[in-house]
């Protein structure tokens, strides 16, 4: 009787405990302190650009240029002067030509630069040539075969008691923009004092 009183308390208590332990499981829970985390990017996630995506340009739909005649050069003209053009008060006018003798137009603009040389491969003597402005500067298109022209004068070398006059051979012409030069065989006096110009130089218009 005693066992059978014992075993009836030990499941009661049983039972007791069991439903305890359910009543705190079924009731309120208590608050819990959050935890603020930071959201983890994953690295296979592909990385977002603020930079406005690049457009190639569209070909252009405008025609290339087509280059014009280039300048005339020494290489491809030759020298002459004709000298109909008078003279007045020690002075000499002539046209000075450069005519194009190449197999293709080019263009004639501005001043030529003009010196008296001693000899085709000398020094240029005394001062060059100074521009006169009083004729436009214009381009001046020369096929083959056709020359420009330009007003050249010539002060006589003993108009100038300072001048040191020496003998020059000739003319060296160097056509606008261009370094390389024409000789022209002319034999005359120059100043070996630069600072007597004897020359002047307008701009070549069409012959």
């Amino acid at each position: 009787m005693r066992s059978q009183l014992l075993f009836q308390g030990f499941v009661m208590t049983t039972a007791a405990a069991a439903a305890a332990l359910l009543l705190t499981a079924c009731g309120p829970s208590q608050p819990q302190a959050q935890e603020t985390t930071a959201p983890v990017t994953s690295s296979a996630s592909p990385a977002i650009s603020s930079a406005a995506p690049s457009t190639s340009a569209p070909p252009s739909s405008a025609s290339p240029t087509t280059a014009g005649p280039a300048l005339c050069k020494a290489a491809t003209l030759s020298a002459a002067t004709d000298p109909t053009g008078g003279g007045a008060a020690g002075s000499v006018y002539m046209t000075l030509l450069l005519t194009n003798t190449g197999t293709e137009p080019c263009v004639l603009k501005g001043y030529a630069g003009v010196s008296l040389t001693a000899d085709a491969n000398g020094a240029p003597i005394g001062a060059p040539a100074k521009r006169d402005e009083a004729t436009p500067v214009t381009d001046v298109l020369l096929s083959p075969g056709q020359a420009g022209a330009a007003v050249l004068r010539y002060t006589q070398a003993g108009n100038y008691t300072d001048c040191n006059i020496v003998p020059a051979a000739g003319y060296r012409i160097y056509p606008p923009e261009d370094t390389a030069s024409l000789f022209l065989a002319q034999p005359t006096q120059a100043c070996s004092n630069a600072a007597v110009g004897l020359l002047t130089i307008g701009a070549f218009q069409a012959s």
